[in-house]
């Protein structure tokens, strides 16, 4: 009884008042929006045909389109717009925002003249920002095709966007010297060498 006073109280106040819901802004560009846009790149009337040699092990299903458009939209790793031959996706959730990934975001920003879900005009380089990319003890960090780029500064995006624009690819990892993702501020542990077989075994044994 108490159950059901409660729900339809509950129903009933949300009838009454309308609350406003955070929303993310829709962007523009590869991969930024969800809701499908049609634009002269993307559209119905946009041609598609397999290559030779995707056809040879692709397999043509025969589902609704919206099945195909669920999974398209939820795999970011499925770009629905033309990106750049660099594609950087720059990670702002919370460890990386901590760790001051707007500096980071300002700093592609202008070096690229673009602005989240551009391109460049040379079609080189193209920004989205993307939820966590699992290199949270490295942050901040941002994923450069395949590469990722951790313990950034604004300089080190300097060097990395003017190395690629030179044809070189920078070393990929942290940039402040650290070999993985050991603390920033040295070991704490495991830091001698392990005691060797036998280590605290009693001696009648």
């Amino acid at each position: 009884m108490f159950l059901t006073s409660a729900i339809r109280s509950v129903v009933s106040k949300t009838s009454r008042q309308v609350r406003s819901l955070h929303q993310s802004a829709a962007r523009a560009g590869a991969g930024g929006i969800f809701v499908h846009r049609d634009t002269p790149d993307n559209n119905p009337d946009t041609p598609f045909e397999f290559t030779v040699d995707n056809l040879k092990v692709a397999e043509v299903l025969e589902v609704p389109p919206m099945r195909i458009y669920e999974v398209a939209t939820f795999y970011t790793m499925f770009l629905r717009q033309p990106v750049g031959k660099y594609h950087i996706q720059i990670c702002t959730t919370t460890p990386c925002m901590l760790c001051d990934s707007d500096s980071i975001l300002e700093a592609l920003q202008n070096k690229l003249g673009i602005k989240v879900g551009g391109m460049t005009a040379d079609k080189m380089f193209s920004l989205i920002e993307v939820e966590c990319l699992g290199a949270c003890v490295n942050a901040p960090m941002v994923q450069i095709n395949d590469n990722y780029y951790e313990d950034l500064s604004p300089k080190d995006i300097d060097q990395i966007i003017d190395e690629l624009k030179a044809g070189q690819v920078p070393p990929p990892g942290p940039r402040n010297g650290r070999f993985s993702c050991e603390p920033a501020g040295g070991l704490t542990s495991l830091s001698e060498p392990p005691p060797g077989p036998g280590f605290g075994v009693r001696a009648d044994l």
